[in-house]
């Protein structure tokens, strides 16, 4: 006899329990927890998440409803005010770690970038979530209006997020940018927004390449040109210095000025970057690839639940933030093994339905539309004939 898990269950068993209890003890989460377990805690508001629940009463009602299946993800229903108290109390730490668990699953089966060159590629960006201010008054950002900012680091193999920092919509993207992690090699894609010549001169000292868009304003002197008459869209191709006081002091070095045609809009831009090697195309198809990570935004904020959260304290926020890049991570995971062309926004639409069904896993993912897995034979006893 078959017997199937729930789906939802299934995808339980991606998390390491040992992993998960080592982070618990790390992060003391459950310290005084009354009963109440970590484990409990993290499949509520991935359930939440998965489900579609923008509510504590809907995370409530939603396992309440599905009581006799719980057995086997290992968890009992919820009262919504125990797990109020979970997401103000206990720290949003244990979240962070087991993102960086399942970050390390995915990037082993992620898609690398379509680009011949093997150095990895990611995009830095932050987006701003709204809030209110009356309720979320440590969020402050504008005289009558609050938010958080989301900063990540978008990852182009398999474009997962690598890191994330969230602060106040006041802070801009400058001030963060030291703070995301950059090895030899990588190659950094930023719009205008991170203009730092300081920043850039540090990058480079570090053997980073960065691809970004020069400022209208900026002041420099042309010291080489370059024939760029074989290349489609590209308009010029120049090594230049910065002249301005300030920017001179903060990067000495000589850059490379590129202005491209965006073949899509006819518009041209002007893209900056510390690479003398790779042709001016190259330079000009990687910096479209910046758009990847406004997919992402729009991906997350439309298909999970960023935009409207179920505590109002600062813990509680980041715990629903962290909980909501395991589910795009989960999701992913599933996108990659699976041979079915899934994109992350028609596995959210379709999840919710399926979340307790007891359906072997992969054989939903490879074939979602066509036949069932295997169920049990309908007679157990054999029949036997006498002649």
């Amino acid at each position: 006899m078959h017997h199937h898990n729930t789906i939802l269950g299934q995808m339980l068993k991606m998390f390491s329990r040992y992993e998960f209890q080592k982070a618990v003890s790390e992060t003391k989460t459950e310290y005084h927890s009354r009963g109440f377990s970590s484990w409990n805690h993290f499949v509520a508001m991935l359930f939440g998440q998965l489900s579609g629940q923008d509510s504590l009463r809907g995370i409530e009602a939603g396992l309440a409803t599905q009581a006799a299946t719980l057995y086997h993800t290992g968890i009992k229903p919820i009262h919504r005010s125990t797990l109020s108290y979970a997401n103000e109390h206990r720290s949003h730490e244990l979240f962070k770690k087991i993102f960086l668990a399942m970050l390390s699953k995915c990037e082993k089966i992620a898609p690398r970038h379509k680009f011949r060159f093997k150095n990895p590629i990611y995009t830095l960006d932050a987006t701003i979530i709204d809030l209110c201010l009356s309720l979320y008054d440590w969020a402050k950002f504008r005289t009558t209006k609050g938010a958080v900012k989301l900063h990540v680091k978008l990852n182009h193999s398999g474009y997962l997020p690598t890191f994330m920092v969230v602060t106040t919509g006041k802070i801009h993207e400058t001030q963060v940018a030291p703070s995301i992690p950059l090895e030899r090699g990588d190659v950094a894609i930023f719009d205008r927004a991170y203009t730092d010549f300081e920043w850039y001169k540090s990058l480079d000292d570090k053997g980073v390449f960065f691809v970004t868009r020069l400022k209208k304003n900026a002041y420099y002197r042309i010291v080489e040109r370059k024939d760029v008459a074989s290349f489609k869209n590209i308009y010029s191709d120049q090594t230049i210095e910065l002249k301005g006081f300030y920017s001179k002091q903060k990067f000495p070095e000589r850059l490379r000025r590129i202005r491209s045609k965006d073949p899509d809009t006819g518009k041209s831009i002007t893209i900056l970057t510390n690479n003398f090697t790779w042709s001016a195309l190259t330079i000009a198809k990687i910096y479209k690839e910046r758009w990847q990570i406004e997919l992402f935004f729009k991906s997350i904020k439309q298909q999970l639940k960023v935009k409207s959260f179920v505590g109002t304290s600062k813990n509680a926020l980041l715990s629903q933030l962290w909980v909501a890049l395991i589910t795009y991570l989960l999701l992913s995971y599933l996108k990659f093994k699976s041979r079915f062309a899934w994109s992350i926004y028609t596995l959210c639409s379709i999840l919710p339905a399926n979340l307790f069904a007891r359906r072997n896993l992969w054989d939903w993912l490879n074939a979602p539309f066509h036949s069932k897995s295997h169920s049990p034979p309908k007679e157990l006893q054999l029949e036997l004939s006498f002649c």
